[in-house]
């Protein structure tokens, strides 16, 4: 029997970094600004997919803080069906950011301006999310 077909599972980051967000440009279609991230290797654990992947885009080593949620509408990558896990980590702001792997260019947004309008995938969702989750005391955790 073959196996059956599934979504792909990826992860996303949001890194708080000097005060802002690190928020890169993707090198790879879809082009835009997009929150670092990836698919998952078999054998890896989610959280070290997040931090693999933050290192491999960002040059930055994160530590994970938070978890945002799960983010699984077929409709937001348009790439297939990919269901994305969404974690908030940060990073020392004596690192160096520096864009790689897929990643174009890197930069950090303060939260005041972010682009959402050049945000691709679900991720400006995925951001005011992030803004919501940042003001709340209790730690919601949102699937979408």
């Amino acid at each position: 029997m073959p196996p059956p077909k599934t979504p792909l599972i990826s992860v996303d980051t949001i890194i708080e970094y000097k005060n802002g967000i690190v928020i890169i440009e993707r090198l790879n279609e879809p082009r835009g600004f997009a929150l670092p991230g990836g698919f998952i290797e078999i054998g890896e654990k989610v959280e070290d997919a997040a931090r693999r992947e933050a290192k491999e885009e960002t040059g930055l080593d994160v530590k994970i803080k938070g978890f945002l949620g799960v983010y699984s509408d077929p409709k937001r990558d348009p790439r297939g069906h990919v269901v994305t896990l969404v974690f908030v980590g940060e990073a020392d702001s004596t690192q160096e950011l520096k864009a790689g792997d897929d990643a174009k260019r890197a930069f950090v947004f303060d939260l005041d301006k972010i682009p959402f309008d050049k945000l691709v995938f679900d991720h400006s969702q995925i951001i005011k999310d992030y803004l919501e989750w940042k003001k709340s005391e209790i730690k919601k955790v949102f699937i979408r």
